[in-house]
């Protein structure tokens, strides 16, 4: 289950606690859960921030940085944060069926997140072309209207995904 979060809700003192407290008051295995972190998160330098990331990651919670590549990380936030997952911005996978940039950017994003042991999660696949470049690729993981519309949150028990190791 992959939740977004904001930074406010990652500097209140008690977050941590609190997801921690769900997670066993529903018995979700934390291995299960995703927070989510946009990019422009990482530009708050607050202790509080980074102190909360590293709190979720020791309980077991799995982060992932979304919307990767819209241009407010630093590589050193890579290199500060152990994230688990980096999600390409939809905008690069766009300008795969049309744009050699677009194909050279998102190639060196996923081979940079695998080299720092990081999964990597293509947002807004939409065709066939965009589909074999990633797979081309080793992209792990891709989401979009190629695969599914939104569904409603009662049809979700209906995409079963493979396990992970």
């Amino acid at each position: 289950m992959a939740v977004n979060i904001s930074t406010i809700q990652l500097q209140h003192q008690n977050f941590v606690q609190t997801v921690g407290d769900i997670l066993q008051e529903t018995g979700l295995d934390p291995k299960w859960l995703e927070l989510e972190v946009t990019e422009s998160i990482l530009m708050e330098n607050s202790e509080t921030l980074k102190d909360s990331l590293y709190r979720l990651k020791a309980i077991g919670v799995s982060i992932s940085i979304d919307d990767f590549g819209t241009g407010y990380t630093s590589l050193s936030y890579l290199r500060q944060f152990s994230f688990d997952r980096v999600k390409i911005d939809r905008s690069f996978i766009n300008d795969i069926s049309s744009d050699l940039n677009g194909k050279a950017i998102t190639s060196t994003i996923i081979s940079l997140a695998h080299k720092l042991k990081m999964g990597v999660i293509a947002e807004g696949i939409e065709d066939d072309v965009q589909l074999s470049f990633l797979k081309d690729e080793f992209c792990d993981e891709g989401q979009g209207y190629h695969f599914s519309k939104p569904l409603p949150a009662e049809l979700h028990h209906l995409l079963k995904a493979p396990e992970r190791d």
